[in-house]
């Protein structure tokens, strides 16, 4: 008599589809938030400028919230309303922040999601429709902007002016000033003028700090042994396992919008023959697919080289390296998470 041998699920077999509704609906800070504040964040004595960004973001908050009838605001001809812009490097807790100005601010009356997400939703929805639901709302938040494409840069300029122009306040972080956004990316002078003008519509925040994912785990451990990673997730509810090259090939088949969907479900993630990116098309997918893990806060392990190995000396010199690093942190901690679950099961 033979015993079936358990089946993992892969997420190279998935091919969600997404209603735009959906991409709407879905405007909310991510998981791996939910349960923060302003109340949770806990501003390091060492950097001031930490502290100087949560008082700045209870004010916004505050002048979002007062008044009652809410949208008495919205009426007027040049309304004048925050647009703040938090700029820091990777781990000092501007996400945090983000997210907890709009649960203040309350899920019925911001929107938040990626620079990327919200180009994903003009894509779906149109660029009127989109400027008309999110117009509905007092606060749009954008986490890590971004202008890697010049057609985004356009798109988003003008979704934010408009939104603006009708009385939404907005929130953003980056790892880069306005004014220097853009730069290391591409250099056609026609855009010039539309960064300058999206810069002029923000107060900018400095945010000091060290990475508090690298201060609290090592994201730079060699991988798993691939037998380990199959043994780990073989049997566990929610687990995936996929070969790493497979699922980068099938990434190219679903459009970056639809890597949430491509998620549900899922706590955990295993993924063998980890090794460098063959291009930088793959590695800024790779990077969405990183996004979309640890929104979820979906624990990953990873067999092969690990994630140090992921980018090449030339990426992460280039004008992605600040997503490439990003991915890097966020995948660590992921994986160190990863590594203690396996070690739990063993």
């Amino acid at each position: 008599m033979s015993t079936a041998t358990p089946t993992t699920a892969s997420l190279a077999e998935r091919r969600p589809e997404v209603a735009p509704d959906r991409l709407l609906a879905e405007r909310v800070p991510p998981r791996h938030f939910a349960g923060e504040s302003f109340d949770t964040y806990r501003p390091d004595p060492r950097y001031p400028s930490q502290q100087a960004a949560l008082d700045r973001l209870r004010a916004v908050a505050g002048e979002l919230t007062s008044g009652g009838g809410g949208r008495r605001w919205f009426r007027r001809k040049a309304p004048t309303v925050p647009a703040v812009y938090l700029d820091g490097g990777f781990g000092v807790g501007k996400t945090h922040l983000l997210a907890s100005l709009a649960r203040a601010v309350g899920p019925e009356a911001s929107a938040y999601g990626t620079f990327v997400e919200y180009t994903n939703l003009v894509g779906a929805l149109g660029f009127r429709p989109t400027v008309d639901a999110l117009a509905g709302r007092r606060l749009v938040c954008i986490d890590e902007f971004e202008l890697d494409d010049p057609g985004d840069t356009v798109l988003m300029s003008r979704l934010l002016r408009e939104l603006t122009d009708r009385g939404v306040a907005l929130a953003a972080t980056s790892n880069t000033l306005p004014e220097s956004l853009g730069e290391g990316r591409f250099a056609a002078d026609d855009f010039l003028r539309e960064i300058q003008d999206l810069a002029g519509r923000f107060e900018v925040l400095r945010i000091d700090g060290q990475d508090y994912r690298q201060r609290a785990t090592v994201t730079d451990a060699p991988g798993l042994d691939d037998d380990a990673v199959r043994a780990a997730v073989s049997g566990v509810p929610g687990a995936t396992l996929d070969d790493f090259a497979g699922l980068l090939r099938h990434l190219a088949s679903v459009h970056p919008s639809r890597y949430g969907a491509l998620l549900d479900g899922v706590d955990l993630v295993g993924l063998t023959g980890v090794g460098p990116v063959p291009d930088q098309d793959v590695a800024l997918r790779l990077v969405v697919l990183v996004d979309r893990l640890y929104d979820r806060d979906v624990p990953v392990l990873l067999g092969g080289a690990g994630e140090s190995a992921l980018f090449t000396e030339q990426m992460l010199a280039g004008g992605y390296r600040k997503k490439y690093f990003r991915a890097l942190s966020r995948l660590g901690a992921l994986a160190e998470r990863g590594r203690e679950e396996a070690a739990a099961r063993a």
